[in-house]
């Protein structure tokens, strides 16, 4: 793989994890109990309880994913097998 493209898809790890960051705060927003409606309080925290999670999750798999690639483009060090490949 060119160098050249694996900072780009490094880079674009790291930018889809900041976009779930994004996506689960307009969730939070939009799902919040105001005096004119929205979720019951209950139903409020099961839902960011349980999008904060699979958030979480993802964010730190692309984090992980993006080192990896992000390593692979550095010039002249050996990586080896990414994620301990065998």
């Amino acid at each position: 793989m060119p160098k050249k493209i694996a900072r780009l898809i490094g880079l674009g790890a790291y930018a889809a994890a900041a976009g779930l960051v994004v996506l689960f705060l307009i969730v939070a927003y939009f799902s919040r109990h105001t005096a004119l409606g929205g979720m019951d309080v209950t139903l409020q925290w099961v839902t960011w309880i349980s999008l904060g999670g699979v958030t979480v999750l993802l964010v730190l798999l692309h984090h992980v994913l993006g080192r990896q690639i992000l390593l692979i483009a550095r010039d002249g060090e050996e990586v080896g097998q990414p994620l301990g490949a065998d």
